[in-house]
């Protein structure tokens, strides 16, 4: 049989035979692509991402700043692992990413995420809206939004990431991992943009941030572009309502962000 037939007939049968799935705030989602197969590509696709930081020693360069996320990020996955306790055995990574220009932060699936410093340098946050930006990619990754992209780019492009996901050859493999780094730089669906700010003010509230540093926050994002968008608002498009929306949220969260005792802390 013609490989390209081969190619489209193995697609169709994905996309017939696949069900849709439901997100943690009962979203319908479109799941071609297991989660597992998102968290195997995803490994490879962020070796290969930070592969050019490392080699020009521009990774984790910060011990200040690597300690100061480390320390949000550890509250937050402790939050994420109460939320999902199957996620407790993902092999959870923060990488620092030296790029002053860059406004910019992201996570894969299976807890893979990079902080670029351009994000700090020029939106300046405080720990509890560094918190909201860390709680937001995580809550992506918690809602299996890589594997959700994965899927609407099979659903798009017949058989290119089928194949991929479908066969162990290092060709195939190696399309998966890029079509894992395109889930993470083409920009998040509305749905899955209000998802993520939903799961993650909760996060950072239960992990003892501040909720209403979500809304700040994204005033600060927004302001400091200047004459051109930020990386980070290109990927996360941003309705005109977010602010108000985020404001409504804080004060559902503030009883967890008061509640008393220690908050946990996840070592990755």
């Amino acid at each position: 049989m013609n490989r390209v037939i081969q190619v489209i007939l193995l697609s169709m049968a994905l996309l017939t035979l696949a069900g849709c799935a439901t997100s943690p705030t009962g979203r319908t989602q479109l799941m071609l692509v297991s989660e597992e197969s998102a968290i195997n590509a995803s490994k490879t696709a962020y070796v290969e991402m930070l592969k050019p930081f490392e080699e020009q020693g521009k990774l984790d360069n910060d011990p200040v700043l690597k300690a100061r996320v480390d320390r949000i990020t550890g509250r937050l996955i402790a939050q994420a692992v109460i939320m999902r306790p199957d996620t407790r055995d993902w092999e959870w990574s923060m990488k620092i990413l030296d790029d002053p220009e860059t406004v910019n932060a992201w996570a894969m699936a299976g807890g893979k995420m990079a902080l670029y410093t351009g994000l700090v340098e020029k939106v300046k946050p405080t720990d509890d809206e560094l918190a909201q930006v860390l709680a937001h990619e995580i809550s992506h990754a918690l809602a299996k939004h890589t594997a959700e992209k994965m899927s609407v780019s099979m659903a798009s492009q017949l058989g290119v990431v089928a194949v991929a996901v479908a066969s162990e050859s290092q060709t195939t493999l190696v399309g998966a991992a890029l079509a894992a780094k395109l889930a993470v730089e083409l920009p998040n669906s509305r749905g899955a943009e209000s998802e993520a700010d939903r799961i993650g003010i909760e996060l950072a509230a239960k992990a003892g941030y501040d909720p209403r540093a979500a809304a700040t926050l994204w005033r600060k994002m927004g302001e400091v572009g200047g004459g051109s968008m930020p990386e980070f608002l290109s990927t996360h498009p941003s309705p005109a309502n977010r602010e108000s929306t985020l404001s409504k949220l804080a004060d559902e969260m503030m009883p967890y962000y008061r509640a008393k005792g220690e908050r946990p802390t996840f070592k990755f």
